[in-house]
């Protein structure tokens, strides 16, 4: 089956949209992003060691009244995608459900990317508002589940998860996906624990839940570079995953994500850019407590800091901010949306409101 989901650059010419994209295209400052990731929160009840936010997580969070604010922002900003994403837990923060009502009914498209625990409390607003929800699994039991995704007194909430995820499948108007992480772990012995062996079982188990879709992927490192996989363990991911798109049907995808690929072509692990300046900057940004920043590859980067949305509007930081201060060839030798982009905005890659 072949996937619409990742099909970025056909994103780029809706209508709603085509204006700024011409304007970052043309080298012209946007009038607003497109998209924009926001961290409602620091704050995560589970305790991944592989955890590419570990350090900075439990840091801090907007108060419900100023993320109210910033939903209103958006929607003034005429914003066409938010993604509900971390840094911490989004569905943590008790002010999520106001942000997704907000949001949900300007009509922007929302995506939300958690670890399931609580959908359960925001499941009205996930339902009814969101155009995708990924649920962050790696795994396809509960044993393996807790090896990897443990909460914060080592326990396994799988259970928990996948009864949360079939609650949402048999209420939502979106897309609900599965995502698998493919981990491995050097052991203090010199043993490797791995989740890989469990990807076709996730992949059946997702169909079985009523997923829309099972998305795999590879592990960045905390410089967002795309670890290496041994060939054998490359392999089986490859036969399971050729097996998973048997399941394929009108009603469930299964997915590679960019990350994969990169691994199947045997692509480095650091990725040059020649080129000096990111279009997409002008089209994409991340809001977190501890910043605005240029995108979600530099969260927590003082270097790549905009702006404070805890103490500032969000249409005052964008009317000022230096969007320029990341220089791609310099500053994002990692695998990221602009290592498509680098001769302009229609090859651009990545992530976005409509690709969940």
């Amino acid at each position: 089956m072949t996937s619409d989901r990742l099909d970025l650059v056909s994103k780029l010419y809706q209508p709603s949209g085509w204006p700024r994209v011409l304007e970052a295209a043309s080298g012209q400052r946007s009038t607003g992003p497109l998209v924009v990731d926001l961290d409602p929160t620091t704050f995560c009840d589970l305790a991944c060691p592989e955890c590419i936010s570990g350090k900075l997580l439990n840091q801090g969070r907007f108060t419900p009244e100023r993320l109210a604010e910033l939903a209103q922002e958006l929607v003034s900003m005429a914003v066409r995608g938010v993604v509900l994403i971390g840094g911490g837990e989004p569905l943590a923060h008790r002010g999520t459900r106001q942000v997704l009502r907000t949001l949900g009914e300007a009509g922007i498209a929302i995506g939300v990317v958690t670890n399931g625990t609580m959908i359960q409390q925001n499941l009205d607003e996930l339902a009814r508002y969101a155009s995708w929800v990924r649920v962050s699994m790696d795994s396809g039991s509960a044993d393996t589940y807790g090896v990897f995704r443990p909460d914060r007194k080592g326990r396994s909430m799988f259970d928990k998860v996948i009864a949360n995820m079939r609650l949402l499948a048999a209420e939502k108007e979106g897309a609900l996906g599965y995502s698998f992480l493919i981990m491995t772990r050097l052991q203090p012995d010199g043993t490797v624990v791995s989740n890989h062996h469990e990807v076709l079982q996730a992949a059946r188990l997702a169909k079985d839940i009523g997923c829309d879709y099972f998305e795999s992927k590879a592990m960045f490192d905390d410089g967002h570079h795309v670890i290496q996989l041994p060939e054998e363990i490359l392999a089986s991911v490859e036969e399971q995953l050729r097996q998973a798109r048997l399941l394929a049907d009108d009603g469930f995808e299964v997915i590679d994500s960019s990350t994969l690929t990169s691994l199947r072509n045997r692509v480095g692990a650091v990725q040059p850019k020649d080129y000096h300046s990111c279009p997409v900057a002008e089209l994409r940004t991340l809001i977190t407590p501890s910043g605005v920043y240029i995108c979600s590859y530099h969260r927590g980067n003082p270097l790549a800091k905009i702006g404070d949305a805890v103490t500032e509007p969000l249409p005052d930081i964008w009317k000022t901010a230096d969007r320029g201060i990341v220089d791609p060839s310099r500053d994002c030798r990692l695998h990221g949306a602009g290592a498509r982009a680098q001769h302009g905005i229609p090859k651009m890659g990545g992530g976005g409101a409509g690709g969940g």
